[in-house]
């Protein structure tokens, strides 16, 4: 990856510090036996003809073999460090996927709500606007 393509430190730390709740705790993190899972299912026929449907290719299994790797690389460590590591290489893998543009990108985030949503419409018995539930 060149420098720049690489995730800015800012971009990263929000990232830590969103995965830091979603896994307070070191038994929040995804074991290798579940990684292996992981890698497995996705070499299963369904998995492969899903992709095939979807993006006119076979499935790439290599990352979830390398996470796999990656969790059994720290087999030996405490589990807060083991939590602390897992979470920065995340963070990093979800900065560089913010940095590009993703078949998830066709919406602009709105920072306020839309003037008059939802619409409001006449009760003609009451003559008085309602809101639509």
């Amino acid at each position: 990856m060149s420098s720049e393509d690489a995730p800015s430190p800012e971009i990263i730390k929000q990232e830590e510090e969103y995965l830091r709740k979603v896994h307070p705790t070191p038994a929040d993190v995804p074991g290798c036996m579940k990684l292996f899972d992981d890698f497995l299912l996705c070499n299963v026929m369904s998995s492969q003809f899903k992709s095939l449907y979807r993006y006119g290719e076979m499935a790439t299994c290599s990352p979830k073999l390398e996470e796999f790797k990656f969790c059994m690389s720290l087999k030996g460590m405490h589990p807060e460090e083991k939590r602390d590591v897992w979470i920065h290489r995340r963070a990093e893998w979800w900065a560089r996927r913010r940095m590009h543009k993703s078949s998830e990108d066709i919406w602009d985030v709105r920072t306020e709500p839309l003037e008059n949503f939802p619409p409001r419409k006449l009760d003609p018995t009451i003559q008085t606007p309602r809101t639509i539930d």
